[in-house]
């Protein structure tokens, strides 16, 4: 059994007992919540297609830490002048555990 979700923007195939990096939520670590845009469900074939969302499917998951991506370093340069200009970026993640899905 699988479902698709979305959330921050983003699309996740997920399933039962899965972790998985999405964009920085507002939960303590260890807290229970549910995700309510479930895009699509599979139940051992049995395939659920929302318009947009499955009505009264639901996705529980638990998080467990925040943290944040390695380093991308933009690094600009245009030649015969002197411009140069290095900057670096470092997005957060939210890694939480799916604990069940209810279609």
């Amino acid at each position: 059994m699988y479902a698709v979700i979305q959330t921050g923007g983003k699309q996740y195939r997920v399933a039962e007992g899965d972790i998985v990096r999405v964009e920085l939520l507002d939960k303590e670590p260890k807290e229970s919540f549910e995700f309510d845009r479930v895009l699509l469900v599979d139940n051992n074939g049995e395939l659920s297609v929302g318009k947009p969302t499955v009505a009264g499917a639901k996705v529980t998951a638990e998080v467990l830490v925040h943290d944040r991506q390695k380093k991308v370093i933009i690094y600009k340069k245009k030649r015969t002048t002197t411009y140069q200009r290095t900057q670096g970026h470092r997005q957060g993640f939210t890694e939480v555990r799916i604990t069940g899905i209810q279609a």
